[in-house]
């Protein structure tokens, strides 16, 4: 399958999404702040990445649009994962080059479902 990076400073929601995305057959590496994160996409090149947004340090929509505007990793499809609800919030992700915004908690099959979508259309 596909290998996804998780950037998120929770160590409880990447046990979660690494064992929903380890079921479905996906290889996951972590990064616990963004700017780790944004290193690891440059050095490992990652199918796709789950992106939080409250973050120490840089945070998720600071990272996204420095991924999604440097042109080794604009084609990296980001998924915004967070607790961020409000649809103010989802907008800005969006506008800062994430393709998905999902919030906590995460529904297993809708993630997995986005996940398969946005990898089929960049096949």
């Amino acid at each position: 399958m596909a290998s996804i990076l998780i950037i998120d400073d929770s160590p409880v929601d990447v046990r979660v999404l690494t064992g929903m995305l380890e079921k479905a057959g996906h290889r996951v590496v972590a990064a616990g702040t963004a700017e780790e994160g944004i290193e690891r996409v440059h050095r490992e090149r990652p199918d796709l990445i789950l992106m939080d947004v409250i973050m120490p340090g840089l945070n998720g929509f600071q990272a996204t649009r420095m991924l999604t505007r440097h042109p080794q990793t604009m084609d990296v499809p980001v998924v915004m994962i967070t607790t961020k609800s409000m649809e103010s919030d989802r907008v800005w992700g969006l506008r800062q080059g994430a393709r998905a915004f999902i919030t906590k908690p995460v529904d297993a099959g809708a993630l997995l479902a986005c996940i398969d979508d946005l990898l089929a259309r960049a096949a």
